[in-house]
């Protein structure tokens, strides 16, 4: 059922076209008018709920497809790119929603161009040598780019994560003791020798597997997933990467990276396996690596893709950043998006994860379109192998809007009602639109300022 206007023309014709219907065609099957189609394909009207139900009887549409999740990012990340002072005054949100609903390719064309925009000024600020290269150094930065293509899909990549769980079948993965069972699985199957030694996390010749003895079992396990995913299915990565279209070979080689990972923790944690776990568990993280034999950061991470169509999780968002603020892993499958540009919300809970070690930090946030979360973070140290050896410490935060809440355990003791409960949070100081906020860094971009210098409040200055 529809429990909201949804403008989704875009995909309603794509479904006409897919299947070759005209419009007069396609209308008759669906039981409505020609007018009212063509309204709902220009997103004049909301499709409504009969036309939902007639989709998936017609058609064996899958009615999770109509989701507002891609146009709220673009949304978000128009407001951002927006607020850049180059354009000047901020279209209205209503223009943008409708951008996004009508037009997401050219939505999506205009992000590229300022993305490329913004790595040409940052270049030049800092002098680098592109122009001495001949280059003009205005190309899409490759981790971005593939950042973007993992935020685009939901963090969920529907051909890999099935392969992954086909896998762990065949291997009797998804209950602990992974290595020896990956171990016999590379004997078995390629003849191929695992061996662990102190230095790299993973080295691969014809014949032989290298892991790290120091890493901890769980990012062993990972590691040894990672090469069977490159050994196994090569070219059901390489098909992934050929509709990604990446634009330079970088982007195309880290995001392969990337899928393999995906495929690692998709093996690791099978989709059936770990959802249903995960409901049984109440999403504990705890309980769910000691279930699994994985890591906290690695079942954080899988949770948050769980959105295989006609099964999906709680929708999470899950992001890791430094000491610095630095925010080095990110995806939502929720309304919240995260800084592209600039830092993040020093009053999100995820910064103060650094100062309680170990411990769970736990709070009720709101955004400023009063969209409320339940949000959950803890510091993550990783091993430096020697004694005196730097370790890596970063912050993992995880959350759902709050009408998920209750099916986390960590939310059992709050009072989701009392709204007085919620700390205001946003996405970064330049975009946020709160003006009495006490940790402001910079004032934001889209709104005037009015400077007293008889008067000084919270701030040095009055956003108007």
């Amino acid at each position: 059922m529809v429990t909201q206007k949804l403008f989704a023309g875009v995909k309603l014709r794509e479904t006409r076209l897919k299947r070759a219907l005209t419009q007069k065609a396609f209308a008759q099957k669906l039981g409505i008018s020609l007018s009212y189609l063509n309204q709902m394909e220009n997103n004049h009207r909301p499709i409504s709920a009969a036309v939902v139900l007639a989709m998936a009887r017609e058609f064996e549409f899958d009615v999770t497809e109509l989701s507002v999740a891609e146009a709220d990012r673009m949304v978000a990340d128009m407001r951002e790119a927006l607020a850049d002072p180059l354009f000047g005054e901020t279209p209205p949100l209503a223009d943008l929603q409708l951008t996004a609903s009508n037009a997401p390719a050219l939505a999506r064309a205009f992000l590229n161009l300022h993305r490329t925009y913004r790595h040409g000024q940052d270049r030049l600020a800092s002098l680098n040598e592109a122009l001495g290269q001949g280059t003009t150094g205005l190309d899409p930065q490759p981790w971005e780019e593939v950042r973007d293509f993992f935020h685009y899909c939901d963090n969920y990549i529907d051909a890999v994560d099935r392969a992954a769980e086909h896998f762990a079948t065949s291997a009797h993965l998804g209950n602990g003791n992974h290595c020896t069972l990956l171990a016999r699985h590379l004997s078995r199957q390629h003849g191929i020798e695992l061996a662990y030694t102190k230095g790299s996390l993973r080295h691969y010749t014809s014949q032989k597997l290298t892991i790290g003895a120091d890493s901890p079992p769980a990012s062993q396990a990972f590691q040894i997933a990672h090469q069977i995913a490159l050994i196994e299915h090569d070219t059901l990565l390489e098909a992934s990467l050929d509709l990604a279209n990446f634009s330079s070979p970088q982007a195309r080689a880290i995001c392969k990276t990337g899928l393999a990972n995906y495929f690692a923790g998709a093996a690791l944690m099978p989709y059936g396996q770990f959802l249903s776990a995960a409901k049984t568990l109440r999403h504990d993280l705890d309980l769910l690596a000691e279930r699994f034999g994985t890591s906290i950061e690695q079942v954080a991470h899988r949770l948050s893709t769980l959105q295989r169509a006609g099964a999906r999780g709680v929708p999470f968002f899950f992001v890791r950043v430094d000491q610095a603020g630095t925010i080095t892993k990110r995806h939502s499958a929720t309304q919240l998006q995260f800084a592209r540009f600039g830092g993040a919300c020093p009053l999100w809970n995820v910064h103060r994860a650094f100062e309680t070690p170990t411990r769970y930090l736990r709070q009720l946030a709101q955004t400023p379109d009063g969209t409320r979360y339940f949000c959950l973070a803890r510091d993550i140290t990783k091993p430096g192998g020697a004694y005196g050896a730097p370790k890596p410490r970063f912050a993992i935060g995880l959350g759902c809007e709050i009408s998920h809440a209750q099916t986390l355990v960590y939310a059992d003791d709050f009072d989701l009602s009392n709204a007085a409960a919620f700390e205001p949070i946003g996405i970064s100081c330049r975009i946020c639109e709160r003006k009495s906020c006490h940790q402001r860094a910079v004032p934001p971009l889209a709104k005037p300022l009015h400077i007293n210098p008889r008067q000084r409040g919270i701030l040095p200055y009055e956003i108007g």
